[in-house]
């Protein structure tokens, strides 16, 4: 009889260290707060959008609305 449970991707990571994913969860922030989106950052380390959301939420950032594209920065120039 075949087996009915979920395959693993290869792909798929396993549990980070509580350590890591806290000096990870730090250094997201400190350039999430400094401007970097969650889009680059999931870019910049490999790691979801979902992933680095989660770590940001966990570490209590404040996290920013949703703007289209350089309304902020237009608004910091005036």
């Amino acid at each position: 009889m075949k087996s009915t449970s979920p395959t693993v991707s290869s792909t798929r990571r396993s549990r980070m260290p509580t350590a890591a994913r806290e000096k990870l969860a730090m250094e997201l922030k400190r350039k999430y707060d400094s401007g970097a989106s969650i889009r680059a950052l999931a870019q910049e380390t490999g790691y979801s959008y979902g992933f680095i959301h989660r770590l940001l939420v966990e570490s209590g950032v404040r996290l920013r609305g949703r703007s289209p594209m350089g309304l902020d920065r237009k608004r910091l120039e005036s």
